[in-house]
């Protein structure tokens, strides 16, 4: 029986880029469906969350993405512009976000077609793996969505005028990260356990073995 595991996926995750490869192998390797859910990230749910986080983590936070990145053998750059409008210094986040609505209304899109894993991959590669910048302009996000096997003007002519029917989908995988125990990503949900962090994705494979997971034939 093939087994179902939710992954909880910001857009401005740089731990949900770092763990893409293998998230792709569960797929590859294993008799599962990841159902991809997209989610705002923690600063546009949660505007507070940096500026009332220790001090210390945002340092942490920089010096760790790129160790695990060497450890993990991708290449990793930070998004320029940043997916999330932010102002480092004084760590508070702007009302006005002119990036971050529009790419995750993007990956409800891409679900809505199939295409939600291949999606986030051609994506996150682009913004964070390949690092190219003004990465929102020209061709870029065209390119990086045919990429994915999909039509970047297609996509956008079916989200537009139903833009709030996106924000219901999004706010009910953000309800159903919540449900499932948690309210980082990447998190993995499975009966009800939350997974969370890339580095937790054998313990959740190790918990579906217990459930019946078989490799893929």
């Amino acid at each position: 029986m093939t087994l179902e595991v939710d992954l909880f996926w910001s857009f401005r995750s740089p731990y949900s880029y770092l763990g893409m490869e293998r998230f792709k192998r569960m797929e590859t390797d294993w008799d599962l469906t990841v159902n991809v859910r997209p989610v705002y990230p923690i600063a546009i749910r949660n505007p507070g969350f940096f500026s009332d986080i220790n001090p210390l983590w945002p340092g942490y936070l920089m010096k760790d993405v790129f160790r695990v990145a060497e450890f993990v053998g991708v290449p990793f750059t930070w998004p320029d512009p940043d997916p999330v409008v932010m102002d480092m210094r004084t760590r508070t986040i702007p009302k006005e976000q002119p990036y971050i609505h529009r790419v995750t209304r993007l990956g409800i899109e891409a679900v809505n077609r199939g295409r939600g894993m291949a999606f986030i991959d051609a994506f996150s590669l682009m913004i964070w793996g390949d690092g190219v910048r003004n990465w929102h302009e020209g061709d870029h996000l065209k390119d990086a969505t045919a990429r994915a096997g999909l039509d970047l003007a297609e996509m956008e002519a079916a989200i537009a005028g139903r833009e709030e029917d996106y924000e219901a989908a999004i706010r009910a995988n953000e309800d159903a990260l919540e449900k499932a125990g948690h309210w980082g990503v990447p998190t993995l949900g499975f009966n009800g356990e939350a997974f969370f962090g890339q580095d937790r994705i054998d313990m959740c494979i190790w918990r579906m073995q217990q459930a019946g997971l078989e490799p893929r034939n």
